[in-house]
């Protein structure tokens, strides 16, 4: 009598703490695909104080960026920064690049040059794709004023033109970090919809993850380049299917520093 007690109770006990898992789980999944911005509200002080994660505004914005261009094509493919270029152009979508310095070739140092006169912006990603929170702060400040240097020696761009944008590798800071950054004349920036493009091989979920979740004053993040540039031809097919249904939904996408600067214009 005393077992069979003992073993009702021991399959109850598993029960329980099977369907708390089970719903633990759920929640852990339901939170991944919607990033809802409390989230971020919480997190913000431990994965990077101080950056910007979404804009508040009414305005139907949204801002795009690209992160780890240009594509130096060692692969020998077609360069994915320049189709990007072009699906953009072809939308009338703009997008801030975050660049990584040691990309940047003589052979691809016009792409650059070209994401200005397309009215692109240009970001700062330091000078190679690793965790920027695991460098000694000296080295993080003489790289973000390398990398620097190099980006807007590519891009051609007039005296006086300055860089406003950081993004830290990996996405992640801390505050001796964000010093350094303000100090610079930069802010940090992350995103507020990231469709685990780096992770997950499938534009499908990437298009519907952001066409789900995507509202006002989100900042969207896709990657150029990536191993045998499959990071930057994923992102063009996404922007082409996402793109169109942004515009059917009255959406304009746009740069970061266009999305910061509508928060504070006036709804027309």
């Amino acid at each position: 009598m005393m077992l069979n007690r003992y073993l009702r109770l021991l399959i109850q006990y598993r029960l329980l703490w099977g369907t708390l898992a089970a719903g633990l789980l759920l929640v852990g999944v339901a939170i991944a695909w919607m990033q809802p911005r409390w989230l971020f509200n919480i997190l913000s002080p431990a994965i990077c104080p101080g950056a910007l994660y979404y804009v508040e505004t009414a305005q139907p914005l949204v801002a795009l960026t690209i992160d780890d261009g240009p594509d130096d094509q060692r692969t020998g493919k077609t360069n994915t920064t320049q189709k990007i270029l072009d699906i953009l152009a072809q939308h009338q979508a703009k997008a801030t690049f975050f660049l990584i310095s040691n990309r940047i070739t003589p052979q691809n140092q016009g792409l650059i040059a070209e994401m200005i006169r397309q009215g692109h912006e240009l970001g700062n990603h330091l000078m190679a794709d690793e965790p920027s929170i695991n460098l000694p702060l000296p080295k993080f400040e003489a790289a973000l004023k390398t990398a620097e240097q190099k980006i807007l020696a590519a891009a051609q761009v007039p005296s006086g033109y300055s860089l406003q944008w950081l993004r830290p590798g990996s996405g992640r800071c801390n505050p001796a970090m964000s010093n350094i950054a303000q100090q610079q004349g930069y802010r940090m920036a992350l995103g507020s919809l990231w469709p685990y493009d780096t992770s997950l091989p499938s534009s499908s979920y990437a298009v519907q993850q952001i066409l789900a979740n995507l509202r006002p004053g989100s900042v969207l993040v896709l990657h150029d380049y990536g191993p045998h540039g499959d990071w930057g031809d994923r992102t063009v097919v996404t922007l082409a299917q996402v793109l169109p249904k942004l515009k059917e939904r009255g959406y304009t996408v746009v740069t970061l520093t266009e999305l910061v600067q509508s928060a504070a214009a006036p709804v027309k």
